[in-house]
């Protein structure tokens, strides 16, 4: 528990440097960096601990929320590192920090054994899970950006984000690489996955495949349309609301309210 309590320390403490970078009109600063590496590091050692306790590693409900989180805090501080981004750990970071405690609190349960093609099959979808949600974070940035643009509205804020150009190229480059984890997963799951069609699968499954349409067209009229703004935001949200649907609503419903695994 100390190793929790010190990680979200970190993480709050992390977001706090970026806020008060931000409310200085400062951009590149790196005070952040270091506590922000910390926390990530605390919270995949959390984990560690826990399935090295339990024999395995737990892929249930909470946990699976809490590595998300930890995927979403680890790429905010690589965009971050490189220049690009850093204020998205404004959000992040507290997302990081909540999902871990609620893992502390309520995610610790006998491990089941999975076998390596299960779990390539769990770890590709949170890898997915976790890119796709930083794209929709960035599509709702590139939104807030483009609002506040066409109304004149020059916060200080936006000092912090960078052109709109990059910030949408950035975008499309994070749905690009969720969407081929996204593909890996639905791939290992037909194929690795007993009765992936059965009844307490398939709501899971379909919305995937839909959230997975969504993104494959939203690349595909990039691609040839040249699609941007706010059709970009509206499929990337749409997308991920259905790929949240699919993942966390599904578990929810099975883990939580009927007590299955």
């Amino acid at each position: 528990m100390t190793i929790v309590l010190i990680a979200i320390a970190l993480y709050l403490l992390a977001s706090g440097l970026l806020v008060a970078q931000l409310r200085h009109d400062r951009r590149g600063g790196l005070r952040w960096l270091l506590p922000a590496i910390a926390a990530a590091a605390l919270h995949l050692a959390t984990h560690a601990l826990a399935w090295r306790a339990a024999g395995g590693a737990d892929m249930h409900f909470f946990s699976a929320l809490s590595l998300v989180g930890l995927g979403m805090a680890a790429m905010t501080t690589l965009y971050g590192a490189s220049g690009r981004m850093a204020a998205l750990g404004v959000l992040v970071f507290p997302i990081a920090a909540a999902s871990l405690a609620a893992y502390a609190g309520y995610g610790h349960v006998n491990a089941e054994a999975l076998d390596w093609r299960l779990q390539l099959h769990a770890w590709c979808a949170l890898l997915a899970y976790a890119t796709l949600a930083i794209a929709a974070l960035l599509a709702i940035t590139l939104w807030l950006q483009e609002r506040a643009l066409r109304r004149r509205e020059f916060h200080g804020w936006l000092r912090a984000l960078p052109p709109l150009v990059e910030l949408e190229s950035l975008l499309f480059r994070t749905i690009a690489v969720g969407f081929v984890l996204l593909t890996a997963t639905l791939l290992t799951g037909v194929l690795f996955v007993e009765n992936l069609f059965a009844q307490h699968l398939v709501h899971k499954t379909v919305l995937s495949v839909l959230s997975w349409l969504l993104f494959g067209g939203l690349l595909l009229g990039r691609w040839q349309r040249g699609w941007r703004g706010v059709v970009a935001v509206r499929w990337t949200l749409a997308a991920m609301a259905l790929l949240v649907l699919a993942f966390f609503g599904s578990k929810f419903v099975l883990e939580l309210l009927l007590g299955r695994t």
